[in-house]
């Protein structure tokens, strides 16, 4: 299986080890990844400023992705994930915002003909790749492991959009996680937010969603948190310690992306999944496997 793939700006820039145990594990599942060129932003800050430089910045994105010839893509960032969704929607719906978006692709020499597909990692891990292909590269079964999901909003949410999960009961990345041997069970803050939008508007606000969900995760007796978002990442891993000074608790809990979690049970040495990148303390997490 061959297709192309779109980092965004967060994971590339900042979220090192999301790209490295992706570039990792996908080749082990006979998934090659086709990179691009000349993209740029999802369009997603420009959202509220400018609705429609947003999303011609999104459809630009998928225009190119279209030369490939290929009718999927790898979309792991949930905010471009979600950016790229909400452009197709106008783009479907809108005659007139097609017309003029056309004209300006074709600036490039660029069209889009609505023939690609946009997958999510934890959907295309679910959907597409065979639960056998991923049984038969597993090497370490998680068994005993205790963990809890986080799946963010933009990966669900809103679901007149078609997310690639249930909005109100997702189980994918539960499915996926419980796959390698570890429980993946339910508690009543999953589908809390992790705070990150608030971030440029009420710091204070925002790392008191993120602390408020790892002190319940932590005190219900999780070995850790697996996310697959890169903001989401950020929040609940590099910056659980404001978290905690935020929320008045000690928190210690590890955080780790699904693709690192799969690269473990496959055997992939640790540094190459980006797990010496991680700040919270996976180090705990990883000597309950070894």
């Amino acid at each position: 299986m061959r297709i192309p793939v779109y980092w965004g700006c967060v994971i590339p820039n900042s979220q090192y080890a999301y790209e490295m145990s992706v570039r990792e594990v996908l080749p082990k599942l006979e998934v090659d990844l086709v990179e691009l060129e000349n993209v740029s932003c999802c369009g997603l800050p420009m959202r509220s400023v400018n609705a429609y430089v947003s999303v011609y910045m999104a459809m630009r994105n998928l225009a190119i992705a279209e030369e490939t010839g290929l009718k999927d893509l790898l979309v792991p960032c949930t905010g471009c994930h979600l950016s790229f969704s909400e452009a197709l929607h106008f783009w479907k719906q809108d005659e007139g915002l097609r017309k003029k978006i056309g004209l300006l692709l074709a600036e490039e020499g660029l069209k889009y003909d609505g023939i690609i597909r946009i997958w999510h990692l934890i959907d295309l891990l679910h959907d597409m790749v065979e639960k056998e292909t991923v049984l038969k590269s597993v090497k370490k079964k998680l068994d005993g492991l205790k963990l809890a999901s986080h799946y963010g909003c933009h990966i669900i949410r809103p679901s007149t959009l078609g997310r690639i999960d249930d909005s109100e009961n997702p189980r994918k990345l539960d499915e996926l996680i419980e796959l390698l041997g570890a429980e993946s069970l339910h508690y009543p803050e999953k589908l809390d937010c992790c705070g990150a939008l608030l971030l440029w508007s009420r710091r204070d606000g925002a790392f008191t969603f993120s602390g408020l969900k790892l002190k319940a995760v932590q005190d219900r007796g999780f070995d850790g948190l697996v996310v697959s978002c890169p903001a989401c990442g950020m929040m609940f891993d590099a910056r659980q310690k404001v978290s905690a000074a935020t929320v008045g608790a000690k928190l210690n809990l590890p955080v780790l992306y699904y693709s690192q979690l799969l690269g473990i049970a496959m055997g992939i040495d640790e540094e190459k999944l980006g797990l010496h990148l991680n700040r919270s303390p996976v180090d705990e997490l990883l000597e309950k496997i070894r």
